[in-house]
């Protein structure tokens, strides 16, 4: 079997290949609003891996990547039990990035990751990643060279996302996104503003109650910090669904009108 078929197959142990010691998940943490339904997630779609996401106990702090409280702890609702890093990378658009990511390593399609550098939007694969090349800046653009062994295994792939995190943001993504109609929103979509700053968010659950319709919204920031489920100011995690003519207001970042965007 050659390399690129080995690499097609590479399935972790569990849908949450970085390793989990219990919690509970999202869909049994957070039941919908009363008179709302989840809408439908196929079995084995992003949809479903979010929903499935495991919780850090009830009232776990956010943490920075160096250990410290986020400031403030107001915003979030539940932890997602995934690590961080130690270092000051994973961010806004690195954690959606890093969910996306997670769940193709984990469904065996790790051939498709790719993300798009800021400078040319070019793709950062972890194919070629896998296959022991390794990109290095050349003015705004990456020279992709083979430096390095073969190597597809989980920690290549942790390393191969801390050099995504480096490389791509909000203002790559945004661009790599596709436009979504807001009667559209499904699991997995991403409210964005690509900038210097930029922000994102993760669309991790929607219910539907007739024509109105809430979503439950996920987030890392910056510095890098442990991705968490936001709640509005009385606590409540589901979200009325974005305005298309309306600015859209979370607890940390306004986004304009128009900022759903899917894969």
């Amino acid at each position: 079997m050659g390399f690129e078929a080995l690499l097609s197959v590479v399935v972790a142990a569990t849908p949450y290949a970085w390793g989990v010691d219990g919690g509970v998940t999202i869909e049994q943490r957070f039941a919908p609003p009363e008179g709302f339904t989840r809408v439908e997630a196929e079995a084995g779609s992003f949809g479903a891996w979010l929903r499935g996401l495991p919780l850090k106990p009830d009232g776990s702090p956010v943490f920075l990547h160096d250990g410290s409280l986020k400031r403030p702890q107001t915003v979030h609702a539940a932890v997602i039990y995934i690590d961080v890093g130690t270092k000051d990378l994973q961010q806004c658009a690195d954690g959606v990035m890093r969910l996306r990511a997670e769940w193709l390593y984990g469904s065996g399609r790790a051939k498709e990751v790719s993300f798009n550098d800021t400078g040319k939007g070019a793709p950062i694969s972890f194919k070629r990643w896998a296959a022991g090349e390794r990109p290095k800046a050349k003015g705004n653009a990456l020279v992709w060279s083979a430096t390095a062994k073969a190597d597809d295994s989980r920690a290549s792939f942790r390393q191969y996302l801390d050099t995504v995190f480096v490389w791509a943001g909000t203002s790559s993504l945004e661009k790599q996104l596709k436009p979504r109609p807001l009667a559209e929103v499904t699991p997995g979509d991403v409210v964005i503003k690509g900038g210097f700053p930029g922000h994102a968010v993760i669309v991790l659950d929607v219910a539907k109650k007739g024509d109105a319709t809430r979503v439950m919204l996920g987030q890392s920031y910056m510095p890098a910090q442990n991705l968490h489920v936001l709640k509005q100011a009385d606590g409540d995690v589901w979200f009325p669904a974005p305005a298309s003519d309306a600015p859209y207001v979370t607890p940390e970042w306004t986004f304009p009108p128009n900022a759903l965007r899917t894969w």
